[in-house]
């Protein structure tokens, strides 16, 4: 397992009530590293947050991490079969592409000067 996979997986699973179900799938080409991400769907708005700031977060941490191993790393969450989200609320819902981050860091420094912690 690739460590930008095994930090997604010990990340949710931290996050989750139902770690059992949390599935990391990783697949590389020419745009980079692409993690899927499936969780329970109870789970859903622990993996999202309020406003998508949790995963966000998560997209952040992975984009660090790919920095320090030289990869573009990106995250795609599935939504769970039985989700509880309604129509409505699914275009209102953060896109899950990786790009939405306007002044992508050039460097780790500045990626972990990036995160204010």
């Amino acid at each position: 397992m690739e460590l930008d996979q095994q930090f997604l997986e010990q990340l949710v699973v931290s996050l989750v009530d139902h770690p059992e179900s949390v599935k990391v799938n990783r697949t590389v080409d020419e745009m980079g590293v692409l993690l899927t991400l499936d969780v329970h769907a109870e789970d859903m708005g622990k993996i999202i947050g309020r406003s998508g700031n949790t995963a966000k977060a998560i997209r952040t941490l992975l984009r660090v991490v790919g920095m320090k191993n030289e990869a573009r790393v990106n995250l795609k969450i599935n939504e769970p079969e039985g989700g509880t989200r309604s129509v409505a609320s699914a275009d209102a819902n953060v896109d899950v592409s990786a790009d939405e981050v306007p002044n992508e860091p050039k460097s780790l420094d500045e990626a972990i000067d990036g995160l204010r912690i």
